[in-house]
């Protein structure tokens, strides 16, 4: 009588996916000594890393040349190339944002509640997540925003960024980060960088909830989207900044001279999420104020995309890789119909009301439900670093309670309760 023997079948983990295992696991082992670091060790990291850039600024923009030159040769768009390029004064202002980071304080880690009627004290505290991850578009500042911010958070980082910024992503890891790490007496290994390209690294980094419990999304709303359904599936937090767009209000009352001034101001870089997308005009001043945004576009080499559109209102023209230099026009009829719109038909970024009528502005104000709404000032000052004076990880337009706007070192903290006893 002969007997069968079934092994199980081997399987073989992906190679995207052992690789941003191997990463979170690292980062994993050294996230306790970035939670336990002293006062001031963090700070001391980031104002290293600060110097380190200003020391290498030469290599690493021989760095990002290269990135840049691979993608050109690619046919890579205009708008995607300005997000990929460092010259000396964004890298000088790289440095700059982690001195600032550095010297501001950290927020109290716990704090009274109240006292109950049987004398136990309770208290909130904020404690670390202990691994966040970052899924990001090819953009090399990115990945010292986001890694500054996650340390700064007393959390270790995994990071994952587009292919096309790999090699430029890779030495502000190892050159400046990790050295600036060790300066410190951290862990090097507390920031993690995923070395493969392609898509299967972003779906990995979103499964593994036990090691990496909370990653920041950033990208195209379709691509956000489906990592985020990845993530819930898993059980994986995914804190997704997706779709963008600008929205600028004229109202009857703006002068042309506020016209254009916000025009221009809210189009110095087409390919970034907060600039002027869709431009909604007050019927009455329609055919008056035309003129001068065509004008204030045309100095920017910008074209108008003019109604019957055969797009949606709030296609996002900084996604549209090659069509970046464009912006939606439409007439509305008043404020409340500008907000109304400006709502339902963007993502809810940010909306601006030129106006010189402060009712009227203060009407639109209080009817616009998105992250961010401006009175005589461009849609561009929703960000972290020029809102709030510290680097974001992105900008979260969630219509939920939890992190909305830039989000910062401040929103990434869990919630803790402790209950002591009487006094």
């Amino acid at each position: 009588m002969s007997s069968t023997v079934t092994t199980p079948q081997q399987t073989t983990e992906a190679p995207e996916h052992a690789a941003v295992r191997e990463a979170a696991l690292r980062a994993r082992a050294a996230a306790p000594a970035v939670r336990a670091a002293g006062e001031g060790r963090i700070d001391d990291a980031l104002r290293a890393a600060a110097s380190l850039i200003r020391d290498r600024a030469h290599e690493l923009l021989d760095v990002n040349a290269a990135d840049v030159d691979a993608a050109q040769r690619a046919g890579t768009a205009a708008g995607l190339l300005d997000r990929l390029r460092l010259d000396p004064e964004r890298l000088a202002g790289i440095a700059t944002q982690l001195e600032v980071l550095a010297a501001t304080p950290e927020p109290p880690t716990e704090w009274p509640v109240r006292t109950l009627e049987t004398g136990e004290r309770v208290f909130e505290r904020r404690i670390p997540v202990g691994v966040i991850g970052a899924v990001f578009e090819a953009r090399p500042n990115v990945t010292v925003d986001v890694a500054s911010q996650v340390l700064k958070a007393r959390s270790a980082a995994v990071l994952r960024t587009g292919s096309a910024a790999l090699r430029s992503a890779t030495a502000l890891v190892e050159q400046v980060l990790r050295p600036a790490l060790a300066d410190a007496g951290l862990p090097e290994a507390a920031v993690q960088l995923v070395p493969l390209p392609g898509h299967a690294g972003a779906e990995a980094l979103v499964g593994l909830p036990d090691l990496v419990p909370l990653v920041v999304v950033r990208g195209s709303g379709e691509v956000t989207r489906k990592l985020s359904l990845i993530g819930a599936t898993a059980g994986t937090r995914v804190l997704a900044h997706a779709d963008g767009g600008g929205v600028l209000y004229l109202d009857s009352s703006a002068s042309p001279e506020d016209v254009t001034r916000l025009v221009t101001d809210s189009t110095d870089r087409l390919g970034v999420c907060n600039r002027l997308n869709l431009l909604l005009v007050d019927r009455p001043v329609y055919d008056t104020l035309l003129p001068v945004v065509t004008a204030a576009l045309d100095a920017r080499g910008i074209a108008l995309s003019l109604p019957p559109h055969d797009h949606p209102l709030g296609h996002e023209w900084a996604l549209d890789s090659g069509a970046e230099a464009h912006v939606t026009v439409a007439a509305v009829d008043g404020p409340d119909d500008a907000a109304d719109t400006a709502a339902r038909e963007t993502s809810g970024l940010a909306a601006t009301i030129c106006a010189s009528d402060e009712q009227v502005a203060q009407r639109f104000i209080d009817r616009y439900t998105g992250t961010g709404v401006f009175w005589n000032s461009p849609s561009r000052l929703l960000d972290g670093y020029k809102l709030l004076g510290l680097p974001e990880t992105g900008i979260n337009v969630d219509h939920t309670p939890g992190p909305r706007g830039p989000v910062t070192y401040r929103d990434l903290g869990l919630r803790q309760f402790v209950v002591l006893p009487p006094a």
